[in-house]
């Protein structure tokens, strides 16, 4: 049995790094100016839309009797879409992702965990579901989502690279999936084609450093991934620049491809870049109802 004294240990333990992420991510999300969100979509909203037909399944309080009473039908008052959907994320926490370049750049990991959660709470004070991809997080309202969703942020994979979770997605709902999208590409293109299969529609945002779109490396290097799995030792680096770029552009390009086939967006972010404009890019691809 866990004693007192190891409980608060692991609870400070905990919130020590659970502040700074869910601090940082509010910041940024009190930078994107909200607009109205009111869409000629039924369900939750004040602004009257359309009557259609009592269907099977309507409860009797939402019949308008005065519309009904002029014919022998009943009918049902619609009224207009306001942020009831629900959005499943999926965040790559696999080694690839701590990657950074530069000691005064965000990994990539670190910059995915940040927009993730600053897009979930725009979402979430919107009236959204928001939740993670497969089942250990479902879509849930609520200022105590928010805390669920940067607590389980916060746990790491030891994977290389990134797999994405299309268990339990939701049917019709929104998506965000957030990674360097450098993993097994049939990964994703199952994933993506599994989600687009149940209706989901949605984002896909890759994060890449600086250095992995320049290839800055000259001379005796040697290449290893993040989880040590591969290695490559190399005299001569640049030699290697333009396969590896065309590689690059190719993986960018199918996976740009991918997102249009399904129906989904397809964006780049780079970790130099500011943080408040890819949220602002994230919230209008979102919302754009793909």
């Amino acid at each position: 049995m866990i004693s007192i004294a190891q409980l608060r240990s692991s609870a400070e333990l905990a919130s020590a790094s659970l502040p700074p992420l869910l601090a940082q991510a509010e910041h940024l999300a009190g930078t994107v100016l909200l607009g109205e969100h009111g869409r000629r979509r039924s369900g939750l909203g004040d602004d009257f839309w359309q009557y259609r037909p009592m269907q099977e399944g309507d409860a009797p309080r939402m019949i308008d009797w005065r519309r009904s009473a002029k014919t022998d039908a009943q009918f049902v008052r619609q009224r207009e879409w306001q942020i009831a959907q629900s959005v499943m994320l999926w965040v790559d926490q696999a080694a690839s992702m701590t990657f950074a370049s530069d000691n005064n750049l965000a990994t990539k990991g670190d910059r995915a965990r940040l927009l993730t959660l600053a897009i979930a709470i725009l979402l979430i004070r919107s009236g959204e579901r928001v939740g993670l991809t497969g089942t250990l997080l479902p879509p849930r309202r609520g200022e105590a989502q928010i805390l669920r969703l940067t607590e389980m942020l916060l746990q790491k994979e030891l994977a290389d690279y990134g797999m994405p979770e299309a268990r339990a997605m939701l049917p019709h709902a929104r998506a965000l999936f957030v990674s360097d999208f450098m993993g097994e590409f049939e990964n994703f293109e199952a994933a993506l084609t599994k989600a687009a299969d149940r209706g989901v529609r949605g984002v896909c945002l890759q994060i890449l450093d600086p250095a992995e779109e320049a290839f800055p490396f000259k001379g005796r290097a040697i290449f290893e991934s993040m989880g040590q799995t591969v290695r490559h030792e190399t005299k001569k680096a640049d030699d290697l620049r333009d396969r590896y770029l065309d590689r690059l552009a190719e993986r960018k390009e199918r996976l740009r491809s991918l997102c249009s086939l399904t129906d989904w967006h397809y964006g780049q972010h780079h970790t130099n870049d500011t943080a408040q404009s890819a949220l602002l890019w994230l919230h209008r691809a979102l919302e754009s109802r793909t």
